[in-house]
């Protein structure tokens, strides 16, 4: 594990290096070697552990408590407390990961001018809400509420992206233009409230003679508490009636994801999000909070940006434009729109940024991520473990109970709290790497990337192959689209009638040994049915004329064919898929298709699937909170409540049937036999679990009330350390992320080799020597009275290595010398000037 993270790091070093020199290459090669494990390493498979359960702790000074009297084993919670951080540290028997994805933002009902009942929503004017920027201290918020734990945020970035790195001279002026101003955010106010025909008496908002009532859901669990209650003091001194509902998560949702906007049952919530893994490119986070592709619930589907906008952000998210100065000027007036389009323009206030901790015990290990901590990293079922066993009981607690929302795998829970568990039951063709946000290969064996000659794409690691080419011509035969009515698909020789061309041309093989070694849960061997059911569904519930379309759907899909220009399975043993696209990704291996039966919002198998499919098309339950909401049935739950009869009743009907699901093209890839099978293995789960949840990941769901629970699945075909290259090893970090060149740094670092001598390297310029004490610490200051401005990348390594990134820059405040230790002198003429993307470093 540490030679992998050392040469993790090296890798992120010598891509960074190559974007700031500006070399002309577009292979990166990483000589590293793939996840894996050296023959007879352990015959362990599968997941390490045999049992997980979830409960809910919502205090967390008692969960720490817990934790520390051997009760809990991880708390996977964002942690905002630098008295409980310092308890976590100075106890021997727990550890912890410090992570900066989590943010906050104000969401905002933009309904109206008037509701459905005639009361006047002051929020459906963009001004009033563009105005919230100015009345909102996002200082006092990050600096008393979060205790300094927190920056300010005015964008749908975080700082480890690549893009608030790229632009960040945009984010400056929009942050200084939307800088803390109570006297123009009231002025604007007046002016807008009173062209909406309101008038002030005694300092309050009238409307019709009557007070006009702001509904604030306010988070009640965390510190979303205080948050909500400064911006209500606010909005009252601005002239409103603020209505403050403390909510639990829940409760909340309940009403902002599943209630019509027009219907008014609330204004405002205190929204929080997490990012769970390094984005190298956050392009589409304009079109996923600002338009209906974002989510299939009534709030999203609200939205209405402007075309202009709408173009901006479908271009950004697909990749459409073919040079980085084209993007540049897109990814800019993105930023302006999410501000003052007047359709959707400050439907979100963003908040802070925060810095959070969760805690574990030391006993165990487990993959973490700077940005996602353990909840959001997609390695954590593969990798926890107690250090000096195999098997056992995992207990995890998080702030609230799992499941919050329904779980099913086309349009079910979103949340963080029920995303961690549904992880574990699920498998991946590739898995994210929770330090860089680069794919490695999981169940697929190798993959080509063809790409259009120009396109400034590059490739990081060897398992992708990536080439260019003057043409890209798409095969007549490749699926292009799909007919709901006939349920077949339509090839590109029937849809364009002349060859087309691609911008990227991707294949993936899997291996030839992959549908006898995969199983899912209930025993069902994967198969090519699998795959052409998750090709049917990415068009058919987004196609008016299907049975089960579903209007949440819509704006997806015609987004996705806009770039989207076919798929063809190339080969059946071993699987082979080509998929052609003109929208395309700055890394190759981001630009790999691999059409794995994995939805949004779970795994997916087409026979338990079919269930769903059947009772959405006949109107008894709906996948999604959109489209429930709308026809007024229940949202599908596949493992708990009323819509298991519903499911079963539609089980038993298949199974006596022997149904295949859009038979016309399914019927090609699965036999009758085939297809009886699969009923029956899943009668008989349904049977022995009580619910429709089934994945191929390490663990299967076997308990869902009072705790859920997860067991190991013994099926499961990879060795157990196959993934444990993930797992955190050296940690660096510094006093300060930034200061004034002439500042001083202290540089720290644990979980190195104890009583050792580590080199410690600026922008790879060897500066000096430090040794480790007994634990494996060292602590170090470093001088920067000689550097330039610039980006540096600190690096400490003997073996592992650890980095992390100083930014010096004059506008920044000068630091002081703080503590003692060796001291390195930062020379002159080494700074790196710009990035092209921020890698994720553990500290």
């Amino acid at each position: 594990m540490k030679t992998h993270a050392m040469l993790r790091t090296l890798m992120a070093l010598t891509f960074a290096f190559w974007i700031c020199t500006a070399i002309g290459v577009h292979n990166v090669l990483a000589q590293e070697n793939q996840p894996g494990t050296p023959p007879g390493t352990t015959d362990h498979t599968g997941a390490w552990v045999d049992t997980v359960i979830f409960t809910a702790q919502p205090s967390v000074t008692t969960a720490i408590e817990q934790l520390r009297t051997s009760q809990l084993d991880i708390y996977a919670a964002d942690i905002v407390s630098g008295a409980l951080l310092e308890t976590v540290e100075n106890d021997p028997n727990l550890d912890y990961v410090r992570f900066f994805g989590g943010y906050n933002e104000l969401t905002i009902n933009p309904a109206g001018p008037r509701f459905q009942d005639g009361r006047l929503n002051p929020f459906s004017n963009y001004r009033i809400r563009e105005a919230l920027n100015w009345l909102i201290d996002r200082n006092f918020i990050a600096q008393t509420i979060f205790q300094g734990a927190a920056t300010p945020k005015y964008v749908p970035l975080i700082p480890a992206d690549a893009d608030y790195v790229r632009y960040r001279e945009a984010i400056q002026a929009i942050e200084t233009r939307y800088a803390y101003d109570t006297a123009q955010a009231l002025a604007a106010i007046d002016t807008e409230m009173r062209s909406m025909g309101a008038t002030l008496v005694n300092g309050k908002w009238y409307d019709g003679g009557q007070p006009i009532v702001v509904i604030f859901l306010i988070r009640s669990e965390d510190l979303r508490r205080q948050i909500g209650d400064y911006i209500a003091d606010q909005l009252e001194m601005a002239g409103f009636t603020v209505d403050r509902q403390y909510k639990t998560g829940s409760e909340a949702a309940a009403i902002y994801l599943q209630s019509d906007p027009r219907e008014g049952a609330w204004h405002l919530y205190t929204s929080g999000w997490l990012t769970t893994s390094a984005r190298r490119d956050a392009g589409s986070n304009f079109l996923f909070f600002y338009t209906p592709s974002g989510m299939a619930v009534p709030l999203w589907q609200s939205y209405n940006p402007s075309p202009e906008f709408q173009e901006v952000a479908s271009r950004l998210a697909n990749r459409t434009y073919t040079t980085m100065a084209e993007r540049d000027d897109l990814f800019r007036r993105a930023l302006e729109a999410s501000f003052q389009d007047p359709g959707v323009g400050s439907v979100r206030i963003w908040l802070v940024n925060g810095e959070s901790f969760s805690p574990f015990r030391s006993a165990i290990s487990v993959a973490v991520s700077r940005v996602g901590g353990i909840a959001g990293v997609q390695a954590w079922p593969h990798t926890v473990r107690f250090k000096e066993q195999e098997g056992g009981v995992i207990r995890i607690a998080q702030t609230r109970s799992t499941p919050m929302g329904p779980w099913n795998p086309l349009g079910g829970s979103d949340w963080l709290q029920d995303t961690m568990p549904i992880r574990a039951t699920q498998d991946w063709a590739l898995m994210t790497d929770p330090e860089d946000g680069l794919p490695w290969p999981h169940r697929i064996e190798a993959a080509e990337v063809v790409a259009q000659k120009g396109l400034p794409i590059v490739r990081t690691h060897p398992w992708v192959t990536l080439t260019f080419a003057s043409s890209i011509t798409v095969s007549t035969d490749a699926w292009v689209d799909w007919d709901p009515v006939q349920q077949r698909f339509i090839t590109a020789g029937e849809k364009f009638g002349q060859p087309q061309t691609a911008r990227i041309k991707s294949t993936v093989r899997y291996p030839a040994d992959l549908f006898q070694t995969v199983k899912w849960h209930d025993g069902s061997p994967l198969d090519v049915a699998d795959f052409v059911m998750r090709m049917i569904l990415t068009f058919d519930r987004g196609k008016p004329e299907s049975p089960i379309f579903d209007e949440s759907a819509q704006p997806g899909l015609e987004s996705f064919l806009s770039h989207f220009k076919g798929v063809r399975i190339v080969s059946l043993d071993p699987l082979v898929i080509e998929t052609y696209e003109d929208a395309w990704e700055l890394d190759a291996e981001h630009n790999v298709h691999t059409w794995w039966p994995g939805y949004a919002t779970g795994p997916g198998a087409w026979h338990n699937l079919a269930p769903g499919i059947r009772a959405e098309a006949d109107g008894a339950l709906a996948f999604t909170a959109a489209k429930a909401d709308k026809t007024g049935v229940g949202w599908m739950d596949y493992v708990q409540g009323s819509s298991l009869t519903v499911l079963a009743n539609y089980l038993n009907t298949s199974a006596a049937s022997t149904y295949i699901p859009y038979a016309n093209t399914l019927g090609a890839y699965v036999t009758t036999e085939e297809a009886q099978d699969r009923w029956n293995r899943l009668s008989a789960w349904y049977g022995a679990r009580g619910h429709f949840w089934v994945g191929t990941g390490p663990f299967y769901l076997d308990v869902v009330t009072p705790t859920l629970t997860l067991q190991r699945f013994a099926d499961y075909p990879d060795v157990a350390e196959k993934w444990d290259f993930v797992v955190e090893g050296a940690r660096t970090w510094l006093n300060y992320p930034d200061g004034a060149p002439g500042s001083y740094f202290t540089v720290q670092g644990d979980n190195f080799p104890p009583n050792t001598s580590v080199q410690v390297l600026v922008n790879q310029h060897l500066l000096g020597e430090v040794n480790t004490d007994g634990a494996g610490r060292f602590s170090l200051i470093l001088a920067t009275a000689e550097a330039d401005e610039g980006y540096y990348w600190v690096t400490a390594t003997v073996n592992p290595t650890a980095t992390t990134l100083l930014f010096l820059d004059a506008d920044k405040p000068l630091r002081a010398q703080e503590g003692s230790g060796p001291m390195l002198s930062v020379p002159k003429g080494i700074a790196y000037t710009d990035l092209l993307f921020l890698p994720v470093t553990r500290r």
